[in-house]
């Protein structure tokens, strides 16, 4: 018999352990992070023993669109109905919100579509083993102050479709060598963040109003993880970017499905999207 109930912080470490038996990037900086900005939006499975085998966590983006992520089943245990009910459990935490969304592996996708999600655009998750800064163009971007967190942020609400201010502003707090900015003449050309996970350097989101913005920004960034493994979830919308990451050395590693379940009003600017922050916040 498995249970369902509400995650809590003592229960990080077992979320942390299905990360790894997953081969998933999160720390437990992440999982703070969903635990203090939406204290009553995750839920676990536990099992008669007490054992949690199961994880899913929810975000609120204003009132514009919620977030589905985190769901983990134990390897043991899967197959046996427990990764919907998470599903299931989460959108009734989300029962009253417009619109809900998730990025869906392609396993997962056809579980969504089964929950009433439709297709929204797709990604690509792009890997480096060993990133050569020397492949980089030379870049205008500066490092991200906290001076530009009111125009970028106002900026971001736009092209994202929803205020994730805390989001990046967490970011920013944990990993300030990769939030970075390109201007002209005071007007933003674009951003990107990042951060540090268990596996891998996660670059994320980059956002740019031009193909060249993003690569500037972007190569300023990978600037400072030379002979580090790099993950980027790109979107597909442009060959000519796509085609620029496997130049500089990234391969594609599996593909990604942004998908919706609602109305949508709110769907932000993609051609603005060149990666996202990734599929555990969207």
């Amino acid at each position: 018999m498995v249970a369902y109930r509400e995650m809590t912080p003592e229960d990080i470490a077992a979320g942390l352990a299905l990360c790894r038996s997953a081969g998933w990037n999160q720390t437990s900086r992440d999982w703070e992070f969903f635990m203090r900005i939406n204290p009553m939006g995750s839920q676990v499975a536990v099992e008669e023993s007490g054992m949690v085998v199961g994880t899913v966590a929810t975000l609120r983006y204003s009132d514009h669109f919620s977030w589905i992520s985190m769901v983990l089943v134990d390897p043991a245990m899967q197959r046996q109905g427990i990764g919907i009910q998470l599903l299931r459990e989460s959108l009734r935490i989300l029962c009253d919100d417009d619109t809900v969304k998730l990025d869906a592996t392609p396993s997962g996708r056809e579980i969504y579509l089964q929950l009433n999600f439709v297709d929204e655009y797709p990604l690509t998750r792009m890997y480096n083993g060993a990133l050569v800064t020397t492949t980089l163009p030379a870049s205008l971007a500066r490092p991200v102050g906290p001076g530009d967190m009111p125009a970028l942020l106002q900026f971001d609400r736009e092209v994202f479709g929803a205020d994730r201010g805390n989001v990046l502003e967490w970011l920013v707090e944990g990993a300030p060598q990769y939030a970075f900015l390109l201007e002209d003449h005071g007007y933003i050309i674009g951003y990107c963040f990042g951060r540090q996970g268990y596996h891998f350097t996660h670059i994320g989101p980059v956002v740019s109003r031009t193909p060249d913005g993003a690569k500037q920004i972007l190569s300023a960034a990978l600037g400072t993880c030379g002979g580090k493994q790099i993950i980027i979830d790109a979107l597909k919308h442009s060959a000519p970017w796509t085609d620029w990451l496997t130049s500089i050395g990234f391969e594609a590693q599996r593909p990604l499905m942004r998908m919706y379940r609602g109305t949508n009003a709110h769907p932000g600017l993609p051609q603005f999207q060149f990666a996202i922050l990734g599929p555990e916040f969207g």
